[in-house]
């Protein structure tokens, strides 16, 4: 089959898997919009509709466990695997560690700022708060499960941690004896993320119930409360780019975000039409190619990134939980957001999401911390389509700054290649796509598109770079 035909074959099996899906929530968000108004009340029709979004989030509730176990494990085994690769490894870890824990941060002080969610009194509407576990000495103790399986069984999400994360480390120790286990384990993530996509086909059912109840109590003011989270969003995330990662690039490097932007224009335009950064994973590893950074700085920084450096994903997470709890008139104190922002630092390492895995761990993290709060999940789903081409773009950028930083930091890039490209001197050859893109596609469709592959232990892996690694979904 030619490099064109299965470019087409792909992009229809994507718009048939993933576009359909998204249109569907679309419909139902504007459906729940209009019932709402129509039927109005506390115990009016649309508030009847509630139990629809419960469902929806009960359903996202009983993956929590089984993603969380998976992908920290995955996440924490295969650290070790990165590193080694050297100087380059370990350097790209500790800059991802650090980018998004300041992406978490600027997420919570945006949120703190903007009264995203305020003024709505879910609680009183349609969602009702539970009591909290009391003291700080229960918190801490309640984390140690009775059982290492009973941890994966009592739905607490701090146990699951715990359990994930030792069993993480205790993989590495094992060498090349856990690696069996560890692919075992990317099995089963396989087929929890799939059991999830199945799950999110209910999306629509969900999002309907989930804003028809809420618009229905609270009128107009869910409404723009739901737009103001949007507009917050999107600026926060455009900050970030222009700003923080333009300020370390310029600093570090001197080249322009704008120009490196410029640059990758196309693959802008194709996450953007299709809300996920993995798409444009091969012409990234080319373009940074072309741009001037060494081939191994490349094959280690990029593949790696797409499952540690989640910036816009972060910034998402920590914003979605404090608009959820002004929402429901329960805002967290200052100790609860940072317990949340540790969580979600340790909870989105490995778990490059697939469609739902961004809910799924929203959910995880106010599970954790403020359970009563989690059935407030049910009203971001309307909205959360409509902010993940900000997420994936974000998160694209993100890496492409990471590249060209490692490449300068280990002094393997051609300062002058870069000057050139990104001056439009020295333009990308579009052809030289097709070995990439035939390399991805190849691996497509060995693994279904949207299937997450786990960085080391992946169908896709062929070297401990990672180099033709294909990441899920972002």
């Amino acid at each position: 089959m030619s490099s064109q035909r299965r470019e087409s074959a792909t992009k229809a099996r994507r718009l048939d898997k993933t576009h359909w899906l998204y249109l569907a929530v679309v419909v139902g968000v504007v459906l729940g919009v209009l019932v709402g108004l129509v039927f109005p009340g506390k115990h009016g029709f649309a508030a009847s509709l509630k139990p629809m979004g419960d469902a929806f989030i009960g359903l996202i509730k009983m993956m929590i466990t089984p993603i969380i176990f998976c992908t920290i494990v995955i996440g924490v085994g295969s650290i070790k695997k990165a590193a080694t690769v050297g100087k380059v490894g370990g350097l790209a870890l500790l800059y991802f560690m650090v980018m998004t824990t300041f992406a978490l941060g600027i997420g919570m002080v945006v949120g703190n700022i903007i009264p995203i969610g305020s003024g709505l009194h879910l609680q009183d509407a349609v969602y009702k708060t539970t009591a909290e576990a009391s003291t700080t000495q229960d918190f801490i103790l309640g984390i140690i499960p009775e059982s290492m399986f009973s941890a994966l069984t009592s739905g607490n999400i701090l146990q699951t941690l715990l359990i994930a994360l030792l069993t993480g480390f205790a993989l590495q120790k094992m060498g090349r004896a856990g690696q069996a286990v560890l692919t075992g384990i990317g099995h089963i993530q396989t087929l929890v993320f799939r059991i999830l996509i199945m799950i999110m086909w209910t999306a629509p059912i969900g999002a309907f119930g989930a804003i028809a109840a809420v618009v229905g109590v609270t009128g107009w003011a869910a409404i723009g409360a739901l737009g103001l989270l949007m507009a917050a969003f999107y600026l926060t995330c455009a900050l970030f780019v222009v700003v923080i990662l333009g300020s370390i690039l310029k600093l570090a490097t001197g080249f322009n975000i704008f120009k490196l932007m410029r640059y990758l224009g196309r693959e802008y335009l194709l996450i953007v039409s299709t809300s996920s950064s993995d798409v444009a994973l091969p012409r990234l590893i080319a373009k940074m190619e072309h741009l001037g950074v060494s081939k191994p700085v490349v094959g280690i920084t990029v593949p790696t990134g797409y499952s540690f450096n989640l910036d816009g994903t972060a910034i998402y997470l920590t914003m979605a939980s404090l608009f959820i709890s002004n929402a429901m008139g329960v805002p967290m104190d200052l100790g609860q957001q940072i317990g949340l922002l540790v969580f979600m630092v340790i909870a989105s390492k490995g778990a490059a999401g697939v469609t739902g895995a961004g809910l799924a761990t929203l959910a995880a993290g106010l599970q954790a911390h403020r359970p009563d709060l989690v059935g407030g999940v049910a009203f971001i789903v309307g909205i959360d389509r409509f902010m993940s081409e900000a997420r994936a773009l974000t998160n694209f950028t993100g890496n492409a700054v990471a590249t060209v930083l490692m490449g300068t930091w280990v002094k393997e890039i051609d300062a002058a290649q870069v000057a050139r490209v990104l001056d439009k001197q020295d333009p990308f050859d579009e052809s030289s796509m097709l070995s990439h893109e035939d390399a991805l596609l190849g691996a497509a469709d060995s693994d279904d598109a949207g299937t997450p592959l786990a960085l080391g232990v992946s169908a896709g892996s062929t070297d401990p770079s990672g180099e033709g690694r294909v990441p899920a979904r972002v």
